[in-house]
C-alpha cells in the first residue's frame, strides 16, 4: 500500500483522531478572568481561597517565629537544670567558710576553700549565675526572696530583710532560686 492510501485508511477509520486540541496561549490575567467568567461568575470561591492562602502562610510565619523564639530560649536556658544542681555545692562551700571564720588553726584550709568558691562562683557567673540581692536592711521583695520567717532587729525598718538564711541565684535574668530570707518586724 501506498503511504497516500494508508493516511486515507486512518482518517476513514477514526475521524475524531483528526481533531487535534488547539493551544491557547492565555496571561495569568486573562486566565484568572476566563476562569471567572466561565467556571463561577457570581461567586467568590476565588476570594475565598486567597483568604485560605494567605490564612495558611501567617500561620506558617507564625510558627516559623514561635519555634526560632523556643530555639533561642532552649539554647540561653540549657544548663539551668546542671547549674540548679551545683548550687548546694556552692551553699556548702559557703557554709565551710562561715564556720571555719576566727579560728586560727584552719587559717590555710580556710584561704584554700575561699580560692576554690571564687573559681567556683566564677565560672558560674561566666554561664550567667548571677546572686540575687538579699542583704540585711534591703526591700523584700516577693518576687526575688521567699520568707521563712520573721525577726526583730534594732535599726532595720518593717518588712525589710532582717537576715539572709540562704543565697539566691538568677540565671540570665530569671529567678533560678530566690533568696531565703527573715522579714523584720518591730515588736508593737
Amino acid at each position: 500500500m501506498s503511504d497516500e492510501k494508508i493516511k486515507q485508511a486512518a482518517e476513514q477509520e477514526a475521524p475524531e483522531a483528526q481533531e487535534a486540541p488547539q493551544e491557547i496561549d492565555l496571561s495569568e490575567e486573562e486566565l484568572e478572568a476566563l476562569c471567572r467568567e466561565r467556571v463561577c461568575p457570581g461567586c467568590n470561591v476565588m476570594q475565598e481561597a486567597d483568604d485560605l492562602r494567605l490564612r495558611a502562610l501567617a500561620d506558617t510565619e507564625n510558627v516559623k517565629k514561635r519555634l526560632a523564639r523556643e530555639t533561642e530560649e532552649l539554647r540561653k536556658y540549657a544548663g539551668e537544670s546542671v547549674l540548679a544542681d551545683l548550687l548546694p555545692v556552692l551553699d556548702n562551700l559557703d557554709l565551710a567558710l562561715e564556720h571555719a571564720k576566727g579560728l586560727e588553726a584552719c587559717a590555710d584550709f580556710v584561704t584554700g576553700v575561699e580560692m576554690t568558691r571564687k573559681i567556683f562562683l566564677d565560672t558560674l557567673e561566666r554561664h550567667g549565675l548571677a546572686p540575687v540581692r538579699g542583704e540585711q536592711g534591703g526591700e523584700f521583695d516577693p518576687n526575688l526572696h521567699e520568707a521563712v520567717g520573721m525577726a526583730c532587729q534594732e535599726g532595720v525598718p518593717d518588712g525589710c530583710i532582717a537576715q539572709q538564711v540562704q543565697r539566691g541565684y538568677s540565671l540570665k535574668g530569671r529567678l533560678l532560686r530566690p533568696a531565703k530570707v527573715m522579714v523584720n518586724k518591730t515588736e508593737s
